[in-house]
């Protein structure tokens, strides 16, 4: 794989114009907004729908009650709307709740919708929850700084004029902002859901009310999902030039059905380890068509993202499904990377009693001088009270393990993939599902035993609560310029190979963030940088550091 090159060579990355302006100037324009609305309770669900090229079929998700969304009573000014003002917003959208229930049971593929413009290509839940949803999509602005000044100071140049974008990632409002950039940045778009169960309706409503043609809702069928990722990609008069893609299902389908696209696509932006690991793969086989830019292992992504976010989320997750305590729970981590750590100390910070397992030495040795006993799972299983997986491999909770549970006992995965937990062992005959609440079911053996399985094995932050809007932020600001680097690359510059960030760009975003903390950064002067042998503006650490 090659490396970035900072200093010379064909895959030297080079700031543009409008970027060093852009950095020159980014105190003004990430000051944290003077008013700030209630938090959004943007709800993205799961993690990849498809985690290997195979299908299963998924059963659909039950409709469950619905409550007033807390997220409806914030107008505009981010205050508080009057009662009444707000039981009209619920009762004018009582799909758009926090479960994103709906009596509605008909297909979206069988519903023949129009926006105010008149425009068909789309195909959401309901096009009338569109205006629920910019409220959530503005809400979602006043975290995420950087990717709103991006757009502020680069739509003037257009860096991405004449892009023909299509993605395949969780539709939430955060994922809304990062497209309506993308759009302001001159790029057409077309987007589907990268999971049966991430998208929130009324944001995907708000887009196809804006004019983008998305094609997703939540609670798909496996049939549905491939549906729209078709529809994406197969469009009379229209045919992309980048992916943007999370978990990989989009590129495989393009190039098991379309593989003639690759000849105009100028690269592809992975932003997960399952995609990423799908790209290596076609790397060494020697079939990877096109450039691709390795998100999910920039800085950016792994040690804000992946930890940051997971260590908040986690809690979050646990609690909206279970209402449990975590003081004196016994817990059992299964990974120990950057969201093993996070997940650890959030759990630690509460009380728990917490396990590890790890197949790494050197992670192992990490959680051990963190404070955690190192375990295997066969050790602990029979008396822990919740199991939690971040692997990013496949059963890691085996039937096995699962008949072996105490009663009661909660399992949930926080990795990108749904087959860390081994779900389909449990859906035989002898075993009774109860679902309980939207994404919580009971899985109850003969003898009365029964374990609390959450989000069916998918990912647990997504799939029941949120994630902090300002992590994604960091994130999508990553994939912006990703997307914009590998668009305006010149020809030679990128081969077809696997390509990581340059440390310039990570710390570019990075110093994008920290206005928001009123935080200022100290300066080499010219006799340290002489000394340190380094560039007053950065790059401050060579490629090998590892943060």
């Amino acid at each position: 794989m090659e490396k970035w090159d900072s200093s010379a060579g064909t895959s030297a990355f080079h700031m543009p114009e409008w970027m060093i302006q852009f950095a020159d100037q980014k105190q003004e324009f990430n000051k944290r907004p003077t008013k700030i609305g209630r938090r959004s309770l943007s709800r993205s669900i799961s993690q990849s729908s498809t985690d290997s090229y195979s299908s299963e079929e998924r059963p659909k998700q039950l409709s469950v009650g619905s409550s007033l969304p807390y997220s409806a009573q914030a107008n505009a000014k981010g205050t508080l709307s009057a009662p009444k003002e707000a039981m009209k917003i619920w009762l004018a959208h009582p799909a758009a709740s926090y479960t994103d229930s709906s009596d509605d049971e008909t297909s979206p593929r069988d519903k023949q919708q129009k926006n105010s413009k008149g425009s068909s290509d789309f195909c959401v839940k309901n096009i009338k929850q569109a205006e629920f949803g910019r409220r959530e999509i503005e809400i979602a602005e006043q975290e995420m700084p950087a990717l709103m000044a991006l757009r502020k100071r680069a739509q003037g140049e257009k860096p991405l004029a004449g892009a023909k974008i299509v993605g395949c990632t969780h539709i939430t409002a955060q994922t809304a902002v990062l497209m309506e950039t993308l759009g302001a940045l001159g790029a057409q778009c077309r987007w589907a859901a990268c999971n049966i169960y991430s998208t929130l309706n009324e944001v995907a409503a708000a887009l196809a009310e804006s004019g983008f043609p998305v094609f997703a809702w939540k609670g798909e069928s496996e049939d549905d999902f491939w549906w729209c990722i078709d529809r994406c990609v197969n469009v009379e008069g229209w045919q992309p030039n980048m992916i943007l893609d999370d978990g990989g299902d989009l590129t495989h389908w393009i190039y098991k059905k379309y593989p003639n696209m690759f000849k105009k696509i100028k690269g592809i932006v992975e932003e997960s380890v399952t995609g990423v690991h799908r790209l290596y793969q076609l790397s060494k086989a020697g079939k990877l068509c096109v450039p691709a830019m390795n998100v999910n292992d920039s800085v950016t992504k792994q040690k804000f993202d992946n930890l940051y976010c997971c260590r908040e989320s986690i809690l979050d997750g646990l609690k909206r499904t279970t209402d449990m305590m975590f003081g004196g729970k016994q817990v059992v981590v299964c990974g120990y990377g950057e969201v093993g750590k996070g997940c650890c100390a959030a759990l630690k910070a509460m009380g728990s009693i917490v396990y590890v397992t790890e197949i790494d030495p050197i992670c192992a040795l990490q959680a051990c001088m963190d404070g955690f006993r190192l375990v295997k799972l066969n050790e602990v299983i029979r008396q822990v009270d919740i199991v939690i997986t971040c692997t990013g491999n496949k059963n890691v909770v085996t039937r096995e393990h699962l008949d072996r549970m105490k009663n009661s006992c909660i399992v949930c995965n926080m990795g990108h993939s749904n087959t860390e937990i081994d779900v389909a062992s449990l859906r035989t005959p002898e075993l009774t599902w109860e679902r309980v609440r939207s994404q919580v079911d009971h899985v109850i053996w003969p003898d009365g035993k029964r374990i609390v399985l959450l989000a069916e094995g998918r990912l647990l932050n997504l799939s029941c609560s949120t994630v902090p809007t300002f992590v994604l932020s960091i994130t999508a600001t990553t994939q912006a310029l990703a997307l914009i680097e590998l668009y305006n690359a010149p020809e030679g510059r990128y081969k077809q190979d696997v390509y990581l960030l340059p440390k310039k760009m990570d710390e570019y975003v990075a110093s994008l963030h920290l206005p928001t903390f009123d935080a200022h950064l100290t300066e080499l002067t010219d006799e340290q940088a002489k000394y340190l042998g380094l560039n007053k503006n950065g790059p401050f650490k060579p490629n090998y550091y590892r943060y």
